[in-house]
């Protein structure tokens, strides 16, 4: 059992780094909590703090936040028309509620569209949104600035906005003494990854909520994570508000000291993110060098990599495909069926609903951390699709179609974009905010829910028992395969299997009149780009046309919803508003999506979108000196320091999908320059990719598919109706292809279309009626086939990775 009090969870504190001696030990990690995300480190330990649900407020109150003389007219009428046209159904997410239950205190949060930021509009804190307006009031009143990021559904985040930014002492002082501002990382992950530089540089570590103080000129000189709001919380020396004392004495009689310790960490990060003079393109060793990294870490007993908290990263796991594919090695793809199917086993896997939740806090995925995020799901979708195209194991599919069910019905926007994530917490049957509670069960809920025989059946697949598994009540998740079940239960896997489907479907509506979790309803581009292309490759290899269509919708709705008048890309959209210039990963990942969706439907606009898109990105993101990619155009907000991204971690760079795009694209053109935009990303990278190949694997898919031979492969049809589905089938179902493009064509004005873009493309018709497909190498093809066995024969081998060196052996010890 793992239960609030006894749940062992690694202790990730930032240290408290300053020249006044801030105390540098960690909180007492006796007392435990599951954590929340913090770049591979878990949080600190928690006891659960109840946030008040949202209660309806009416006429707005005046902003006398505590710590403020006098609040501003002016600022006042504009928050007031701005809480007025949130409209009656508004409800602020505040415990400062008055006898009526309105809000007591209002902040200029209260004007943005961000959940996250509005999350925090009714604290009484004087929040800023990142602005130059709170820039230049910090240089006016000479005060340092407070920085707190976070998303909207980090646990962590809501526990020290209860704890410490609902707090009026605390919220006094801040108003007092900082400007304060909050920034939602999702909306910009640019000032998230600069100051989680800082972070790292001071402590060692970072995560969210992540807490920066910085001097006017945005320099910072103290960072950390979560803190406890005052001393002896948590078994903490220092709290929060003894902190903030400290740095607001420090700036106070020593601001010289302050501001020279805040301009050398400075040029510590500038230096960090100097791109790297470009090197040569890496070459096959440096892939299977992260391969062996990554055997090295595996979990032989639950997959997956290291220890606890586990992550799925998938980008992990398509390296491993791809090394397989190119090697034969057993092992590399014994590492990710095993990883897998304990995923899907396990209670991070949401055996009612579909989906994944963010993580698991345990080795082997029983406990997850309970919030849902987009581009995971995103990514696991496509990984286990590829699992399924590589071992023709239903499981797989089942997993595939159940993750994207659950999209559609439940984070699907209108117009067809898709939501970001949803909360941990929920409130309980006390109407108390309890994380995990909307997804967990006792036997007696359970009960109320099922007839005899499926309360059986779930009682025994999914392991639940009086005392359960998570502070008194049941994570489902598998813990007696079915068919072990069948002499048990006296039926078949196929009827249990049955049995079972129609005894979630009654828990799913049975759970789904809770209190649902919060739900963050902005579309980011980056995040739908991935999704875009999970739908898109099921759709095709699946033969599920309703996957297909929702991958169409979501990109023609960034398309024509998330432009601005200059016609490039904006990152969110909520609420018909969209804000900030797209980063180099909502070009990266949307170019990804409209390939595929290129592939899927053999629409060439598809193609022409990712061709100007692609356009935009190399004018305004190239790095011209280092070769791959900024995060940001080049008429952006000038931060401290211009990244260039190169991380593949629970997202994939956008460094690294960009190379696979010019890739992709350089196979379905032709043209010469794409292949060598992808060149030099890879030698942009080459330095960072050779000293720390295991933090690169979706850059080494990319050079991998660089390093092959990739297949072009273009099914014809006679007309639009034409059944071509046993060919299609030989590509995307039946096999893990790995390294290809897929054009579907018609004879005659689609053909013709496709070959302008795609000259490979032009003469490959069907023969008398009869559809045929043609395998090509670097434009030369075999001879074209129109059964299914004959295409099998010409996609059937592989160019091998090591040609000279054989195939390496990779163990993965029992």
């Amino acid at each position: 059992m793992i239960g609030r009090h006894n749940r062992w969870v690694l202790v990730g504190l930032a240290a408290l780094l300053c020249a006044s001696g801030c105390d540098s030990t960690p909180r007492n990690p006796a007392v435990s909590n599951k954590g929340r995300e913090a770049k591979g480190a878990a949080q600190p330990p928690a006891q659960p703090v109840d946030v008040a649900e949202p209660a309806p407020v009416g006429t707005f109150s005046a902003p006398a936040l505590p710590g403020i003389d006098a609040p501003d007219a002016s600022l006042t009428a504009s928050l007031r028309d701005a809480y007025d046209a949130r409209g009656a159904s508004y409800k602020a997410r505040t415990r400062h509620l008055d006898a009526e239950g309105k809000a007591t205190f209002t902040n200029r949060l209260i004007r943005q569209t961000s959940p996250y930021l509005l999350q925090h509009a009714h604290n009484p804190v004087n929040w800023y949104p990142w602005s130059p307006e709170a820039f230049a009031h910090a240089q006016e009143l000479g005060r340092p600035i407070l920085l707190s990021v976070g998303y909207s559904t980090c646990h962590w985040c809501h526990v020290m906005e209860e704890e410490s930014f609902e707090d009026e002492e605390i919220a006094a002082f801040i108003n007092a003494n900082f400007i304060a501002i909050k920034v939602d990382r999702e909306e910009r992950p640019d000032v998230d990854d600069v100051y989680m530089k800082a972070v790292n540089l001071l402590t060692g570590r970072g995560g969210w909520p992540m807490t920066v103080v910085m001097t006017p000129a945005q320099q910072p000189f103290f960072g950390g994570t979560y803190f406890p709001a005052r001393d002896g919380d948590r078994g903490a020396h220092k709290g929060f508000l003894t902190i903030l004392k400290d740095l607001s004495r420090q700036h106070r009689d020593d601001p010289e000291g302050v501001v020279a310790r805040a301009k050398s960490l400075s040029e510590k990060m500038a230096k960090m993110s100097a791109a790297a003079r470009p090197g040569d393109v890496p070459g096959p060793q440096v892939i299977r060098r992260a391969v062996l990294g990554l055997s090295q870490r595996f979990d032989a007993r639950n997959g997956g990599f290291g220890r606890q908290p586990k992550f799925p990263t998938p980008v992990n796991l398509e390296l491993l495909m791809h090394y397989w594919r190119r090697t034969e090695d057993p092992g590399a793809l014994e590492m990710v069926t095993r990883t897998l199917d304990k995923i899907a086993a396990g209670g991070i896997h949401d055996q009612v609903g579909g989906g994944f939740h963010r993580y698991a806090v345990d080795a082997r995925w029983l406990v997850p951390h309970f919030e849902k995020m987009l581009y995971d799901n995103a990514q696991l979708a496509m990984i286990y699709l590829s699992a399924f195209q590589a071992t023709a194991r239903q499981g797989y599919r089942r997993v595939v179609e159940k993750t994207l069910d659950y999209v559609l019905r439940e984070m699907t926007h209108p117009g067809g974009g898709f939501y970001s994530a949803t909360d941990a917490d929920s409130a309980n049957e006390h109407g108390e905010r309890e994380e995990g509670w909307f997804f967990t069960w006792t036997p007696d809920e359970l009960a109320q829910v099922l007839s005899a025989d499926e309360l059986a059946l779930v009682t025994a697949h999914h392991g639940v028992t009086p005392a359960g598994n998570f502070e008194g009540r049941n994570i489902l998740h598998v813990a007696r395969p079915l068919a072990e079940l069948t002499g048990e239960l006296g039926a078949p896997v196929e009827s249990l299997r049955a049995r079972l489907s129609a005894a979630h479907q009654k828990l799913y509506a049975a759970r789904g009149a809770r209190p649902a979790p919060g739900l963050d309803d902005k579309i980011l581009v980056s995040w739908n780009g991935l999704m875009i292309s999970a739908m898109a490759r099921a759709g095709l290899a699946l033969e599920q046309p309703r996957y297909t269509d929702a991958a169409a919708r979501a990109a023609s709705f960034i398309l024509e919803e998330m432009r601005g008048e200059d016609g490039r890309l904006r990152r969110s959209y909520k609420d018909g508003a969209t804000t900030e210039q797209a980063f180099l990963d909502d070009y990266a990942f949307l170019i990804q999506g409209v390939l595929d969706l290129f592939e899927a439907t053999g629409d060439v606009a598809w193609l022409e979108h990712a061709l100007a898109l692609q356009e935009q990105l190399d004018k305004l993101y190239v790095d011209a000196s280092g070769g791959a990619y900024y995060m940001t155009a080049s008429d952006a907000e000038a931060l401290l320091v211009r990244q260039t991204p190169s991380y593949d971690g629970a997202q994939p760079s956008g460094n690294s999908i960009a190379a696979m795009n010019a890739m992709r694209l350089h196979e379905l053109t032709t043209q010469e320059r794409f292949r060598e935009r992808a060149e030099r990303v890879f030698a942009g990278l080459s330095a960072g990719v050779k000293a720390r190949p295991s933090s690169a694997s979706m850059t080494l898919c990319a050079l991998d598919y660089y390093l092959d031979r990739p297949r072009e492969v273009i099914i014809a049809a006679p007309s639009a109706s034409a059944d071509v589905s046993a060919l299609v089938r030989e590509v995307r179902q039946r096999r893990y292809l790995g390294n290809h493009v897929l054009v579907l064509t018609v004879d005659g004005e689609v053909n013709d279309a496709q070959a302008r873009v795609a000259p490979f493309v032009k003469g490959k018709k069907s023969l008398k009626g009869t559809p045929r497909a043609f395998v090509c190498e670097k434009g030369r093809c075999e001879l074209p086939v129109s059964d299914a066995a004959g295409l099998a024969a010409q996609l059937d081998g592989f160019a091998s990775l090591f040609p000279d060196g054989g195939v390496p052996l990779l163990v993965v010890p029992e």
